[in-house]
């Protein structure tokens, strides 16, 4: 906290000072290391904190998937970049089409691998990025945001709630401005990184923890998973091949060399198991 024209300023969370690495300036390669490390160590007790919250994420994302309705990310910086890696990743992992898990990022696809720090800023792209993905009340939004101010998340929450879709605040303090207008708010105090501000650090990596439990939950909810064996999987090259054999043979115990057979025939996994009953 600091005094600016006689009032107290609140310093964000994120945004403050981390003791811990006052002096990393003059560390060795092996302290560095070391201090990063035990500072990465705190972030799994800060997401576990906002489980209950992540369970009813979960909850409405599986009601969006039984309705029809898709999973849309939302964000800015490293935010928008996390929420794209994972919706990237779900059509080979869980056999979905690639619209039904969407990543938004501000300042568009150009802002995946150069920085638009300015978009964050911009409200009324937020709103016209989820319009042009054809939100509708099925759909679940999860705007990211760690500092929780970004109007281009803030507004494309507030343009979601009002059209009835379910709203999901992912954050790092407890005063963000998404957390106020969302359905439900996951809040994962990581604390000040190790780099003042640096929040791809202990922020970033607490969030793709929340995203992996939010998009995994729901697939498993929905039936994406036997046992725990990934059966819409899509075999798209020499691992997955392999992946899906030894899946298959998991399920069916036909032998490892049948399976591999089954696979070369270019049937999906679903439909190998119904053939041997499964």
């Amino acid at each position: 906290m600091k005094l600016k024209d006689n009032k107290l300023l609140i310093m964000k969370n994120t945004e403050q000072r981390n003791s811990n690495s006052m002096h990393i300036d003059k560390m060795n390669a092996l302290e560095i290391a070391t201090c990063i490390n035990n500072e990465d160590k705190l972030v799994p007790f800060a997401v576990e904190k906002a489980l209950p919250m992540i369970a009813k994420t979960i909850d409405m994302v599986v009601d969006s998937f039984n309705r029809g309705g898709r999973l849309l990310f939302i964000g800015a910086g490293t935010s928008g970049r996390l929420g794209i890696i994972d919706a990237t990743e779900c059509p080979p992992t869980y056999g979905e089409p690639a619209e039904k898990v969407v990543g938004i990022i501000a300042g568009g696809k150009n802002a995946v691998f150069a920085a638009a720090e300015n978009a964050e800023d911009l409200g009324k792209n937020g709103v016209k990025d989820v319009k042009n993905e054809n939100i509708s009340s099925k759909d679940t939004l999860i705007g990211i945001s760690v500092a929780g101010d970004a109007m281009y998340v803030r507004d494309a929450l507030l343009y979601a709630k009002s059209i009835g879709a379910h709203t999901i605040a992912l954050t790092c303090n407890y005063d963000a401005k998404i957390a106020e207008v969302a359905d439900i708010a996951i809040i994962t105090d990581t604390g000040a990184e190790v780099i003042t501000g640096s929040t791809r650090m202990k922020a970033g990596t607490a969030h793709k923890l929340v995203l992996n439990m939010i998009t995994t939950g729901a697939m498993i909810m929905t039936g994406h998973v036997v046992e725990n064996l990934m059966v819409n999987m899509r075999p798209t090259n020499i691992k997955l091949k392999e992946r899906a054999a030894r899946i298959i043979n998991e399920l069916t115990d036909i032998g490892i060399e049948k399976a591999r057979e089954e696979v070369a025939t270019g049937a999906s996994i679903r439909n190998i198991l119904k053939k041997y009953g499964k």
